[in-house]
């Protein structure tokens, strides 16, 4: 049953296995173990950017395509939703089209990227996609009457995924709407990563693997790799919308910042360094790290530079304001001791 669902995918590393287990049971019961606000909220970023780099890593990973167009998917399936609901109420029938509209809009505009720029050689590619995703942000930023410009859009969606809905107390933990938001989060992003570990582990999946590794003979033994390519970037459009899609429907509001920015793809290209390229559970593994370090590594340099105030040198070196810095340093580290990933180097001292 357990193979079936991973499809036939093991973690094969049994301290792969344990953590991945329980980032799971984490994420399920985040609102019960963790409580709070920022718990959550960090909880349900967790969820969104696994999909989010996953996808990317559908690309970059599994197919060898490097994209930096990828955050625009991701714009494209939030705008849906906030355009979505703005003009047609706070019903879940907004929801539904936005996220549609959003996914099919993300996979209409990759297949035409595609079919213009696969043909290319890799870099540029690269410089094309960057381009394109340059220049939607800057259109979405102008088109202000539309999508409110660089102050974004602030939409309602129903009142059973807010906080204004009561549920009750369970646990010492009170129930609300927003309890019931994460719980679409974390279960459609759970699907969608099943989704993805079928695609990959399937006959088409171990085509792109092909590609990846030699497409020259890829194309000699009669695979269209073009074809195969197109379609690997239209998935991966279309799940990243779906992921942008949950995104806005958690935040209530979508943003140039929040959804279209560079810095996004800069996360999602070090999730995927940290996690382990070629390989789903590293997206799990290197979404994980680095959301919890943007959300609390700060605190905790805060506290240990408090804690060693009567020391020389280390405060100063632990100020909370150097977070940045020593996330550069981690991010070094990591690759310097995991050069294919934290994944990969499990798998490979197994």
């Amino acid at each position: 049953m357990l193979n079936a669902l991973l499809s036939g995918d093991k973690p094969r590393s049994t301290i792969l296995a344990v953590v991945l287990v329980a980032i799971l049971i984490a994420l399920a019961l985040a609102p019960f173990l963790f409580p709070g606000v920022r718990s959550l909220e960090t909880a349900a970023r967790i969820c969104i950017f696994i999909v989010l780099v996953a996808s990317y890593d559908l690309l970059l990973g599994y197919t060898g395509i490097v994209s930096f167009a990828h955050t625009m998917f991701f714009g494209l399936g939030a705008y849906g939703v906030a355009l979505a609901s703005s003009h047609m109420g706070r019903g879940y029938d907004a929801l539904v089209v936005g996220t549609v509209l959003g996914a099919l809009a993300s996979a209409v505009l990759a297949l035409l990227i595609g079919l213009f720029s696969l043909r290319v050689r890799a870099i540029f590619f690269a410089m094309i996609t960057l381009a394109v995703a340059s220049a939607v942000a800057v259109l979405v930023s102008q088109m202000s009457q539309i999508t409110g410009g660089e102050d974004g859009l602030n939409f309602q969606i129903p009142r059973e995924l807010t906080p204004a809905l009561r549920l009750g107390n369970l646990f010492g933990v009170n129930l609300s709407g927003k309890i019931l938001n994460y719980y679409l989060v974390f279960g459609a992003c759970l699907l969608l990563f099943l989704l993805m570990l079928r695609i990959v582990n399937s006959p088409f999946g171990r085509v792109l693997q092909a590609i990846r590794e030699n497409d020259f003979r890829a194309e000699a033994i009669g695979y269209r790799v073009v074809w195969y390519r197109t379609t690997a970037t239209c998935l991966s459009a279309a799940i990243a919308a779906l992921a942008g899609s949950l995104f806005a429907i958690w935040l209530r509001y979508v943003g140039p910042d929040t959804t279209l920015s560079f810095d996004i793809m800069i996360d999602v290209l070090l999730m995927v360094v940290i996690g382990g390229m070629g390989s789903m559970y590293g997206a799990v593994i290197g979404a994980t790290i680095l959301v919890l370090a943007q959300n609390y590594l700060q605190s905790l340099m805060g506290a240990a530079s408090e804690a060693t105030a009567g020391l020389p040198l280390i405060p100063d070196l632990l100020n909370p304001d150097r977070w940045l810095l020593w996330l550069g340093v981690l991010f070094i580290l990591s690759v310097y001791f995991f050069p294919a990933g934290i994944v990969g180097k499990l798998r490979a001292g197994r």
